[in-house]
């Protein structure tokens, strides 16, 4: 169980982040059959027909993550997580997992900012179990006062961990607070420690009951099954769940960023970090394809223009490197980050990320590097859609966040149709100094005891 926020977290949110799905060949030399069907209580259901091999995944998407937590309930969404595996009015505590593995199966779940998912990984013929296990759970669980509060210490341990005896992660953290005034991104996904601590039972309860709805959910089964067969299998274990009242939307707008922000974290740590983010926009809008390509110009690999400049040539940085989210339900950041050598000042990386980014805007890219990040693209969804899992993951992670299947159906194609003109205008418009937010890291001597 995890949550996600940066790439510094777990292997799970590079996949998460990674390029969406497009259709790969199955042995017939024809796409994976694809359907969606939604039931009469909202439910949605996918159904990815892929033959090759006798395994399947099944996985369900809750809209319901930090996104939707007010401030001093931060940390809910992940602490819910936690509770899913607890047990039911039909199966015990820790019997979902003992039932999975005792088939020869895998589980997990993650929580993000958009969403919260959970999956298994089975045999064909095993399916049944996902169907009977997830419908069960979705209406039945229950949250033992004694549990909640036995987790809770686990979920504060998970955050001593991974945030606050992290000093990476501590100052993402810091920037995503920094960079966002208004809108819930400004919270980290584990919550906050004090909101964590005043977490109640009966928050987690209320929380399961306004957001584990099957109108606010979407089922994805990929693998070697028949659509014909599977179907009403699902309908007659999910359809018959009451559907709820649909969750408020609504969520507090960001205003626009007027003048560029700074945050600066001392804390013990062995090297000195950059962290820096700019507002842009998500898939909602045509910019999200050349901001797509422009990240992998920019930061695709140790042939990428940073690495290159920052850590090949000039030697400055140890890494160097960047992201643009673009599947996400509101718009987030396009964040660059870099580990300076020892000797070499926060001030001149964050100098050298500067000249990369100005270079872009002042002269645009050549047909050949173009061709190449449009390539490596294409090449990144071919690999990932091999996977029946990773296919999964980026059809429920679309779905979710509201961009829908034909958003990824259609990506490379509309990657393709990318310029040079489009990238030029798009680093004009969006890498500015009053939409960017600075995250610095200082490191203080150890202590000694």
């Amino acid at each position: 169980m995890s949550n996600c926020r940066s790439a510094f977290l777990l292997p799970i949110c590079l996949l998460l982040f990674s390029i969406p799905f497009v259709h790969a060949e199955s042995k017939g030399g024809t796409p994976p059959a694809v359907s969606r069907t939604v039931l009469k209580n909202g439910l949605s259901v996918i159904l990815v027909e892929e033959n090759k091999a006798p395994v399947v995944t099944f996985q369900v998407w809750y809209k319901v993550g930090s996104r939707n937590e007010r401030i001093g309930k931060t940390g809910l969404s992940h602490l819910l997580e936690h509770m899913m595996f607890k047990g039911t009015s039909l199966h015990g505590k820790g019997e979902f997992s003992r039932i999975v593995a005792k088939n020869g199966g895998t589980e997990n779940a993650f929580t993000g900012n958009d969403y919260t998912a959970y999956f298994e990984n089975f045999a064909a013929n095993q399916i049944d179990l996902s169907l009977e296990l997830e419908s069960d759970r979705m209406q039945n669980l229950l949250i033992d006062p004694t549990e909640f509060g036995l987790e809770m210490e686990v979920v504060k341990e998970e955050r001593r961990s991974r945030t606050d005896d992290d000093p990476y992660s501590s100052l993402v953290e810091t920037l995503y607070a920094t960079a966002f005034l208004v809108h819930p991104y400004h919270n980290p996904i584990i919550g906050w420690m004090d909101d964590i601590n005043d977490l109640s039972r009966d928050d987690a309860y209320q929380h399961y009951k306004q957001y584990y709805q099957p109108n606010n959910a979407t089922v994805v089964i990929a693998g070697d099954f028949k659509s014909e067969t599977l179907l009403p299998k699902v309908v007659a274990l999910f359809e018959k769940i009451p559907q709820g009242v649909n969750p408020n939307p609504k969520m507090p707008i960001e205003p626009p960023q007027r003048g560029e922000r700074r945050a600066i974290v001392k804390r013990e740590a062995q090297l000195p970090y950059i962290f820096m983010g700019f507002h842009t926009p998500n898939y909602k809008n045509p910019d999200t394809y050349p901001l797509s390509v422009l990240a992998g110009i920019l930061s695709s690999g140790k042939s990428s223009r940073l690495y290159k400049a920052l850590v090949y040539q000039q030697q400055l940085a140890l890494d160097a490197g960047g992201q643009y989210e673009d599947l996400t339900t509101d718009p987030d950041l396009f964040y660059f980050y870099g580990t300076p050598r020892p000797g070499v000042s926060l001030e001149a990386v964050e100098a050298a990320l500067n000249a990369e980014i100005k270079r872009l805007q002042a002269d645009k890219v050549t047909d050949t590097e173009l061709t190449k990040v449009q390539n490596q693209i294409e090449a990144s969804f071919v690999f990932g859609a091999d996977s029946n899992f990773a296919r999964a993951m980026q059809i429920g992670r679309a779905e979710t966040v509201g961009a829908g299947y034909d958003y990824v159906t259609h990506y490379v194609e509309n990657i393709r149709k990318v310029t040079a003109d489009d990238i030029q205008r798009v680093a004009q418009e969006y890498l500015i100094e009053d939409q960017k937010s600075v995250g610095m890291l200082i490191p203080k001597p150890k202590k000694e005891f």
